[in-house]
């Protein structure tokens, strides 16, 4: 390798705040095990010339992604703890770059030593996809973040809110904040089995109109322009499932802000 991270102030800071923001979510009880995943790409931060990556190994992508060839991504890596990578971000993630056909990737920000037992998330080709689809939108989006936020988990084994237009409804209704922060709310997938192509069609279809998807009492993918900005999407909408949440078990049944004081909300501070 041409350079170390060290070496990158840009991509240093990235990988601390990724790593800070990792602790967070293992804290807050949103990643169990070696839930979520995260990817960021490295555009304006990292050039092709910066790193020479002659002879590391190439590992084929389950499909095609043209549009990002040569693109580089921080990814966190498959099996990993989200507290591991919260203490060492460099051994639980890697820099991936992809090649020129755009159907394979290499490694480089491990060594070739390291690279025998570590792979990127498995979830890679949903956040790819992700990414290739905020590239075709010229999205200021870089950051994908897919964690196991408990309270907004829990709201979708409600069959009431088993469906978009409720739980937004509901969620904007909580907490003035949310409708300011997140005025597109969020796209809900029916639940399906993780992994699959269906799953990431539909994530994906969703997220060219909304910032955070939820995957029906799974989890949620948000995007945001850095990963702090997606963390606070998803954070925001966990407070007013948490409202909700506390109300009822008070034994009353939430008021929630009425249609004029959103259309105020919306008025005073939605600017997009």
């Amino acid at each position: 390798m041409k350079q170390s991270i060290s070496a990158n102030r840009k991509l240093q800071r990235l990988v601390l705040e990724v790593a800070e923001l990792a602790q967070y979510l293992w804290q807050k009880g949103w990643a169990e095990r070696n839930a979520g995943n995260i990817s960021v790409n490295l555009a304006g931060i990292l050039k092709k010339e910066d790193w020479n990556i002659k002879g590391y190994p190439v590992f084929p992508l389950p499909g095609d992604y043209p549009e990002l060839a040569g693109c580089s991504y921080f990814v966190t890596g498959t099996g990993k703890r989200m507290r591991d990578l919260a203490r060492n971000p460099i051994k639980n993630a890697s820099i991936i770059r992809i090649n020129e056909k755009g159907n394979a990737y290499q490694i480089f920000s491990l060594s070739k030593k390291q690279l025998v037992d570590f792979r990127p998330t498995s979830e890679l080709p949903t956040h790819l996809g992700i990414h290739r689809m905020l590239k075709s939108k010229s999205s200021r989006h870089k950051a994908v973040i897919h964690t196991h936020p408990n309270e907004l988990v829990a709201l979708t084994h409600i069959e009431k809110y088993q469906d978009e237009r409720k739980i937004n409804e509901l969620l904007w209704g909580m907490n003035p904040e949310t409708i300011v922060f997140v005025p597109r709310g969020i796209g809900l997938v029916p639940y399906r089995l993780s992994g699959t192509t269906d799953i990431a069609d539909e994530t994906i279809e969703k997220l060219r109109t909304h910032d955070v998807v939820m995957w029906e009492k799974h989890g949620v993918f948000a995007v945001g322009e850095n990963v702090s900005d997606a963390f606070d999407m998803i954070d925001i909408l966990c407070k007013s499932a948490d409202i909700f949440f506390k109300v009822r078990h008070a034994g009353y049944e939430p008021q929630g802000l009425t249609k004029k004081q959103l259309a105020e909300l919306k008025k005073a501070f939605v600017t997009k």
